[in-house]
Parts: structure tokens; sequence; C-alpha cells
């Protein structure tokens, strides 16, 4: 664990070294920690402060509502894994544990599942979101029907109490009212970017300021976590809006570093390099899908965000991909999850090809 801790130390001192680097690469930074912070935080925590507030407001469980419901396993399965982020796809696979839901309702969860990409695409192309998230709905909702119909699987995988089993912090703590003070106005600053208005025109260095000791919290936050992914239900919404956003917010920005790092210190030309392959583009981005982990499929998001793959590619790795979902998924069941991802790959295949070669303007 120390060990973990010191790694995630010298990360975030190499982030906010570049940061403080003075020259076009400074400022090239100094512009990404920015969009990062007021294209994606900030609507992340938002989105999670509303789910968290209400979900503790109200003391509702989903995991008796898909018992309850099992008429309609497989869609509230499926509207849960599209829910961005992870924890919708985690409830279900608790679920799945205790036997309260079918193996069907376990991909479709995962198959609808974009993960924490799907905060990055909402934020930067909420019209590019409103036409992938019902896709990745209904691929998973048909996926989960046919699985349960067609598909033998025995519930063999022992029952995990995720309160019991991930950590709790506590109280709020310091750090989560400073990301909290600071989140609001950077919020406020992504909505105004949305509407097209020039941020340094209207307000100067004021935004960069705000998003660099924004994320110098979420850093500080990131680096003194015992959290993987996900928080545990018991805690106070404040702090795990704060852990969860935190950790987002690192991979969204070494996704934005690795871009246009890759495009400004090297001569590759990624477009010429994408056309180059063509067609196996979307298996290239199905198979990125498998790997856990939010990091890599950011990065998907991000190559299609600057034109460097086509729709049909990131239509495939959004229902590949189970983002960090698939961690703690594996880690509470691992024979249903594994078979899950594979299966999702399926209508993946299915849709991101019938895209390319169907409907090229989408797809090519």
């Amino acid at each position: 664990m120390i060990y973990s801790i010191r790694k995630k130390y010298f990360i975030a001192l190499l982030l906010l070294a570049l940061t403080a680097l003075p020259g076009e690469l400074g400022d090239l930074t100094r512009a990404l920690v920015t969009d990062a912070y007021v294209q994606v935080s900030a609507f992340v925590a938002i989105t999670l402060s509303i789910f968290y507030l209400s979900e503790h407001r109200f003391n509702f469980n989903v995991g008796n509502i898909l018992r309850d419901s099992s008429a309609f396993q497989i869609p509230i399965a499926a509207i849960l894994g599209a829910t961005p982020g992870c924890g919708g796809a985690v409830v279900v696979v608790a679920a799945y544990t205790s036997g309260n839901v079918s193996f069907g309702a376990v991909i479709a969860t995962l198959t609808a599942t974009m993960g924490d990409a799907a905060f990055l695409l909402i934020a930067v192309r909420p019209d590019i979101a409103i036409l992938v998230l019902p896709l990745t709905l209904l691929a998973g909702i048909i996926t989960g029907y046919i699985a349960d119909n067609f598909l033998t699987f025995s519930h063999q995988e022992k029952a995990i109490d995720l309160k019991s089993d991930v950590p709790i912090i506590g109280k709020n703590r310091k750090r989560d009212i400073i990301f909290t003070c600071l989140i609001v106005p950077g919020f406020g600053l992504g909505i105004l970017q949305i509407l097209q208005y020039d941020l340094e025109e209207l307000f100067g260095i004021f935004p960069q300021i705000i998003a660099i000791v924004g994320m110098v919290t979420s850093i500080f936050i990131w680096s003194n976590s015992q959290i993987k992914t996900m928080t545990n239900p018991k805690d106070k919404p404040l702090v795990r809006v704060a852990e969860e956003t935190s950790f987002i917010a690192i991979w969204v920005l070494a996704a934005y570093l690795a871009y246009d790092y890759l495009v400004y210190l090297t001569p590759l030309d990624l477009n010429l390099m994408f056309k180059t392959i063509g067609m196996l583009i979307p298996l290239l981005a199905i198979i990125i899908g498998f790997i856990p982990g939010c990091g890599p499929q950011i990065l998907v998001t991000t190559l299609f965000l600057n034109g460097m793959i086509p729709f049909s590619a990131l239509l495939g790795n959004a229902i590949s991909n189970d983002g960090d979902a698939l961690f703690p998924a594996i880690a509470i069941a691992p024979r249903a999850a594994v078979l899950a991802t594979i299966y999702s790959a399926i209508p993946a295949f299915i849709m991101a090809y019938t895209l390319y070669f169907f409907f090229p303007l989408f797809g090519q």
C-alpha cells in the first residue's frame, strides 16, 4: 500500500511539474488542464452529486428493486449500465452474486456500460452522446434477453457485501470542502464554454487558476486515497463525489496529455496512420474495450473527439468496454464478469461494422 501511494505521489508531482513548465509546452499543458477540469471534472462531480444525494436522501436499494422486478430486470440493469461511470454496473453485479438477478442482467449492464468515458463524451459532444448511449442501452437489452433465453450459466459465485468490502472514509474532510468550493465555479465555467463563450476573453486567467487549483486538489485527493474506482455506499455523498471525481479526473487529464503531447512532440501523423488501417479501426477499438479500466477507453473517446477515428469505432468501443466497472465486477463475480464482457464483443462487432459498411456517413 505504501509503495502504491508513493507511485501516486510521483505521478502527482510529474503532472504538477508539467503544469508549471514555461513556453509552448507549458501553455499547452495549462490549456489541457483547464479543458479537462471545466469540460469533464465539473460535470462528473455534478452528475455524481445528483445521484448520491438522491440515494442518501431517499435511502433506496437498487438491489432490492432488481430482485422485486424480475420481469423488467434486464431493461433496468441495462439502464443502470448506461448510466455514466461504473456505479450502476457494480450494483447489478453485486445483486447477481446475491442471487437477485440473472446472468442476462449482468451481460445487459456490462454491454450497456461505457464507463467514465461517457462523462467525457457527454461534456464535450452531447450531440454524439445522445446517439451512443441509447445504442449501447439497446445493445445491452437485446443481448441480455438473448443470454437468458439461449445461454446456460449457473450461479456459483459467492456473494460479497460491498458495504463491508470497500473501506469507509467517514466524515467530510477539509479536502472535500475545498473540492466542492472549486467545482461550483468550474461547473459555471463549463456551462459558459458549452454556450460557446470565450472564457479567456471573459475572465482572463481566472479559469486557468480555478482549473489548476481544482486539478491539484483532485490530484491530492487521489494520491492519498485507498479507494479503487468506487466508494462505500455508507460514506457521505460529498466524500464519494470528491473521491470518485478525482479518480476520473486523473485519467481524463492523462488521456488529454497523452494525445496532445504525442501530436506536439513527435512527427507521427495519427490521422494518416488510422486511415492506413481503414476497416480495422472498429475492430481495434473493440479489442481495446476488453482492457479493464477507464484510461484506454477515455483515450479512444479522445481520438474520436479529435477526428482520428470514425463513429463506428467509438460505438464498438462503447459497447465492448466496461470501463472501471470491470475491476470491481471481476472482484465480485470474476467468472460472470469475464464471460459477460467477452459476449459484449458480439453486438459491438455487429453494430460497429453495420455502421461502417452500410452507413458510411457515420461509420467511416
